[in-house]
């Protein structure tokens, strides 16, 4: 099956600065993939050129189609979802659902309604009437209800507490996601999204830097937990990143064999935001 996402050679420079630099990835459907970074990183740009909301050179493929030549064809196929204080706070919750159903062919009021029946929201009620969590409810509902291929969220819980962050990703699992779907997400709340992923790409400075499925990840990245027996030990190996925790010294290695590894301590697998750390050491020098 092909690629739901190919770019290959990817740039995009501002103004005075180099937001994508030669970015070259595929994404393949039905998985879910975060792309995760630093502030300024260039996450939100490489989605804007997959949206088609912003020129670039190279090349990039989404759908089989380029964005940037048949974005309107192209966004019957897509769904996006940016940080929810987009919706205007005039807007009634009825009429959410009649903009969506008047602009997206894909768009199924039934679903959406059965969706919003499991939430206090009311059709009367208005933006400026909820809290943010019942936006991100009602975002949901408008999504979920959409048949799109590729589902591209940008910091979608951004701000909400730790109950509706689960209670979002947990329903787009339950009720939106299947093997003909597939999902890209930007976030900061990488913990969150380990149990979730199937793949993850890491973007500094506008490369990527690490693209990898979430089980090749697991093998290739390994923790240590030493102690100060084993340091000089350790550090002879090279290791990616080190720090203190109760009193004993945590290795991170990358490409080491387990083997050469368990003479030194405790070996556990490394999380996504460790590795993250490691991975982006001096990006706020």
């Amino acid at each position: 099956m092909s690629a739901v996402i190919k770019a290959s050679h990817l740039s995009k420079r501002y103004k005075h600065t180099q937001a994508l630099i030669d970015a070259s990835f595929e994404i393949e459907p039905g998985r879910i993939v975060g792309l995760i970074g630093p502030n300024g990183a260039g996450k939100t740009t490489a989605l804007k050129a997959i949206l088609g909301l912003t020129d670039f050179e190279g090349e990039l493929q989404v759908l089989g189609q380029d964005p940037r030549q048949t974005r309107y064809r192209l966004m019957n196929d897509v769904c996006f979802i940016a940080d929810v204080a987009i919706l205007p706070r005039w807007l009634r919750v009825g009429e959410a659902l009649s903009f969506v159903e008047n602009i997206h062919p894909r768009f199924d009021r039934d679903k959406c309604q059965h969706f919003l029946s499991r939430t206090k929201l009311q059709m009367r009620q208005k933006v400026r009437e909820l809290s943010k969590g019942m936006i991100v409810q009602l975002h949901l509902a408008l999504v979920m209800a959409i048949n799109a291929r590729l589902l591209v969220l940008d910091e979608p819980t951004l701000g909400l507490d730790i109950l509706y962050r689960k209670q979002f990703y947990q329903s787009l699992l339950e009720e939106y996601f299947d093997q003909n779907k597939t999902i890209l997400v930007t976030t900061h709340q990488v913990e969150e999204l380990e149990n979730i992923l199937s793949d993850v790409m890491f973007i500094r400075d506008g490369r990527i830097v690490l693209h990898s499925d979430m089980d090749a990840l697991g093998q290739r990245f390994l923790e240590v937990v030493t102690t100060a027996e084993h340091i000089d030990a350790a550090r002879a190996l090279k290791p990616l990143h080190e720090r203190q925790m109760f009193g004993k010294t945590v290795f991170l290695f990358d490409g080491s064999p387990r083997e050469q590894l368990q003479p030194l301590g405790e070996i556990h697998r490394a999380s996504i935001a460790d590795i993250f750390v490691a991975t982006m050491q001096g990006t706020y020098a």
